[in-house]
């Protein structure tokens, strides 16, 4: 490569519950730099999923991460052009690639749901990823299910 790589950027945790994970999925459902929204959102998607499960013992925050943990693939595949022909390649996923997969998925897949407000479709795909169903839950079984299958080109790994 010619040039350095750019630097990482430090992501400051969020006002409420001071996590960095909190702020980076905020930045992923944010529109137009319209942070506060975002927060608005997120926050408001916590409390629906609060009064959706009651009898859960886990607060709202830990329900989300666990969901977010559901929904994280472990393996992705890549095209790579050998001789011709183009394989799906199945690759591992470094870990800060998988945490931000896992944010889009479950973002993309609240906006794609039938709702009233964002913040109740982000509930609902919260709900669903908690319990391994859903859109974003889907989506990574059907990434597993892609490498597996092309478990065979895995000795193409970059």
């Amino acid at each position: 490569m010619r040039k350095a790589k750019p630097k990482k950027r430090v992501v400051l945790p969020d006002p409420v519950f001071s996590d960095v994970r909190v702020t980076k999925f905020v930045n992923h459902l944010m529109y137009d730099g319209k942070k506060n929204t975002a927060y608005t959102i997120f926050y408001g998607a916590l409390e629906i999923v609060k009064s959706k499960m009651p009898n859960e013992e886990k607060t709202p925050l830990e329900i989300w991460k666990k969901a977010l943990e559901n929904v994280t693939p472990q393996v992705e595949v890549k095209s790579r052009r050998i001789g011709g022909a183009t394989f799906q390649v199945p690759t591992e996923i470094r870990p800060d690639r998988k945490e931000s997969i896992s944010m889009k998925n479950l973002i993309n897949y609240s906006r794609k749901r039938g709702g009233k407000t964002m913040a109740d479709k982000l509930a609902a795909e919260i709900v669903d990823a908690f319990n391994e169903q859903g859109g974003a839950f889907k989506r990574k079984e059907d990434m597993h299910k892609m490498a597996e299958a092309n478990r065979a080109f895995a000795h193409f790994r970059f």
